[in-house]
């Protein structure tokens, strides 16, 4: 054969050879594409069942809310089954090897991997939260016709430790899921439970210290004493209000008794005063450590009992084992629970009108030791009528826990190591040593020397800006106070110093506190430029304007912040309780990672 025959027969075996292999590229094309189709139908498919049972189980969870609050142990215990099904079968959709190798493909996976993530969590929550939470009969928590039976209290510690434990390390997985690059659907599912799972975790974390710390507190292991004192919102302090009259509780073997009962002003002035930490001298010199009416000028409400205590211990030799603040709003829910009480010689109060009652009729009617003795008589009633009246339990609880929430309880021990325990709640009173979302707190200080603040509203929008090159982030505060003051009328009790000029004119001093590594750039007031004292606290800085208001007239204060470096695209407001709940917005942005 030529050459030339040679090369044509290669020429045609080579075509051959070609359109094999493209014969067999297209067909293990079609197989691949015929498997990924069926892949991707069969994801979809799980999918949709994961969707179905994850919808299913949130209705469920809603319900089993409510009949445990409800006290409803036996049907709580049937959707407590249901609910574990349906998480079951959500976590079984999102767990076969298909869906596993689906969550490493781009564009989708990211998607998959996050559903997985939701359906994990609530099948842990439904098995290993759930039905420990529904064991504790939570009418054991709260206290029976003056005494709490701290042996059952003892018995569920270790079931509601365990509880919080999973929903904690829950909360913390859900907190690690990227949240960049899912899709709307996706991202408002994942947004929804871990706003959900913080609520829970609030309360178990809250049911976990009192199981482990109310046995010692009530005398389990000896006899307690306490300061009760009340914050009056009247005069505005950082914590709630002007501490006023105080009574001593004595606590043993889970019963709780009233022992004696006092006023701050009979406590006197403080020379040399006590010592007050440097920060807090920065911006209040020495008046927290003079004047028991001056310890919370600071929101620091650990070091304000402290102070207190040590003051009440110098003029009356009692010393006590902690300290536990109310306010006359806290003491309205309580009076929604147990009804009317009676006070000798005094008008009957209830939830309705006991505000009304004690922060401005009395001061309309008495004059400043009669007052005194008033709150005095108002307290024991009410701490009779509570210790001693069969109360619903788990009203109680909603009360209590809404009464925190407002941080219008506060406690403190003077043992170190149940104040650790205590310490980042709200029961504690304090901002958090470092923040996971940026908080800025807003605190209020009468500046009036009156009792004005009684008619004082207030509100506060908190806007994210833009992400700087940094990592931190801008923040723009408004904050907004009006007077609903009569322009005449109220008696020197009400009107006091008037240390603004004009007896109804309330002077407020409003302290902006950044989150922590973070900034306050400036402020104005009204528009305006205006001048702001400064300081420090734990690595906030703090910003203080002097806001006054005339009856009828309404202030705003703007104030421009930075963060410390973060991702977040929200933040929190921590706020002085007053006597109308505060009016508040957070505008929430996309992190800084997206």
């Amino acid at each position: 054969m030529t050459d030339s025959g040679v090369s044509r027969r290669r020429r045609r075996n080579s075509r051959r050879w070609s359109r094999a292999r493209v014969r067999r590229t297209l067909l293990t094309g079609l197989v691949v594409f015929s498997l990924l189709l069926a892949l991707g139908g069969w994801v979809a498919f799980r999918g949709w069942q994961a969707r179905a049972h994850l919808l299913n189980a949130a209705g469920l969870a809603r319900e089993l809310s409510s009949q445990v609050v409800g006290g409803d142990a036996d049907r709580a215990q049937r959707t407590l089954s249901a609910l574990q099904e349906q998480a079951g079968a959500a976590r079984a959709a999102t767990g076969d090897p298909a869906w596993w190798l689906a969550q490493r493909a781009p564009y989708a996976g990211d998607d998959l991997a996050a559903v997985r993530q939701i359906a994990v969590a609530v099948d842990d929550l439904a098995r290993r939260a759930f039905p420990a939470l529904l064991r504790i009969d939570i009418a054991s928590l709260v206290p029976k016709k003056g005494s709490l039976d701290l042996t059952r209290l003892r018995a569920v510690s270790g079931e509601v430790a365990a509880a919080n434990q999973v929903v904690r390390e829950t909360g913390e997985r859900l907190r690690a899921v990227p949240t960049g690059h899912l899709l709307g659907q996706v991202q408002v599912a994942l947004s929804g439970l871990r706003t959900e799972l913080d609520k829970l975790a609030g309360l178990t974390a809250a049911a976990d210290q009192g199981a482990r710390l109310l046995p010692p507190l009530l005398g389990a292991d000896g006899p307690r004493r306490y300061l009760l004192v009340s914050q009056n919102s009247a005069e505005l302090r950082s914590t709630g209000g002007m501490f006023g009259a105080y009574a001593v509780l004595r606590a043993e073997k889970g019963q709780i008794r009233m022992a004696q009962q006092g006023a701050s002003s009979e406590l006197g002035r403080f020379d040399p005063p006590l010592r007050v930490d440097q920060e807090v001298r920065g911006l209040w010199s020495d008046l927290p450590g003079i004047f028991p009416a001056d310890v919370n000028l600071s929101p620091d409400f650990p070091a304000a009992a402290a102070l207190y205590r040590e003051m009440v211990r110098r003029r009356t030799g009692t010393t006590v084992d902690g300290v536990l603040a109310v306010d006359p709003v806290a003491l309205s829910y309580l009076l929604g629970v147990i009804g009317p009480v009676a006070v000798p010689g005094r008008p009957t109060l209830s939830g309705g009108t006991v505000v009304q009652t004690l922060l401005s009729d009395s001061y309309r009617t008495l004059d400043g030791q009669a007052q005194d003795e008033y709150f005095g008589q108002a307290a024991a009633a009410v701490f009779t009528d509570f210790f001693t009246k069969a109360v619903n339990p788990r009203e109680l609880l909603t009360v209590f826990t809404r009464s925190v929430d407002e941080r219008r309880i506060l406690f403190w021990s003077g043992h170190p190591e149940e104040q650790r325990v205590l310490a980042g709640s709200r029961l504690a009173g304090t901002l958090p040593e470092k923040d996971t979302v940026p908080t800025v707190g807003v605190f209020l200080n009468d500046g009036s020397g009156a009792k004005l603040g009684y008619y004082l509203r207030f509100s506060a929008n908190l806007t994210l800006g833009d992400c700087q090159s940094d990592g931190r982030r801008e923040l723009r505060l408004r904050v907004t106070v009006r007077s609903t003051a009569p322009r005449s009328g109220l008696n020197k009790s009400v009107t006091g110093l008037a240390l603004s000029g004009d007896p109804y004119t309330a002077r407020t001093l409003v302290s902006v506190y950044s989150p922590t590594g973070g900034a306050v750039l400036g402020g104005r007031l009204d528009g305006r430029d205006t001048a702001l004292g400064s300081g420090l606290d734990h690595r906030r800085q703090i910003a203080v304007a002097n806001v006054e208001v005339k009856p009828g007239q309404t202030r705003t204060l703007d104030v421009s912040l930075l963060t410390g470096q973060t991702g977040a695209g929200t933040a929190e407001l921590v706020l002085t309780p007053t006597v109308t709940p505060w009016t508040t917005q957070v505008a929430t942005a996309p992190s800084c990672e997206q």
